[in-house]
């Protein structure tokens, strides 16, 4: 499998399918993901991380847009949409309305596997819309 495969299967068998023990298939041991401002290490902690955000989002769904790798496949970006309703997303009032956060992700691959990701998200403009 090739790195923007493991990126898109990524988003399908653990987001899309609200499957955060998914994380175990595609991550590295020793893994970090930088999001809104936090640092995630490890995959229990990718996978709690993962849990928190779908039990905030009601019927989540990310919309990859694009993915592209660098020449020898060791970094990968992709513009993603993630749709669905607010539970609680963001610290916000549950209200059922529906939400769309437009972001993007850069990927270092090694071995096959996911070693460190940097998430970008329009979450302040998904606050003010909320």
């Amino acid at each position: 499998m090739g790195s923007t495969e493991i990126v898109t299967a990524f988003w399908e068998d653990v987001w899309n399918a609200h499957e955060p023990d998914a994380v175990d298939r595609f991550v590295a041991d020793d893994v970090v993901i930088e999001a809104g401002g936090q640092e995630i290490a490890g995959k229990d902690n990718i996978k709690t991380w993962v849990k928190q955000f779908l039990d905030h989002v009601n019927d989540l769904h990310v919309d990859n847009i694009e993915t592209f790798q660098s020449e020898d496949g060791t970094r990968v970006t992709s513009r993603w949409v993630l749709t669905g309703t607010n539970n609680g997303i963001l610290g916000t009032e549950p209200n059922d309305k529906p939400i769309a956060m437009t972001g993007t992700a850069v990927w270092t691959v090694n071995d096959g596997k996911l070693q460190r990701g940097w998430v970008e998200q329009a979450s302040f403009e998904l606050y003010h819309w909320l």
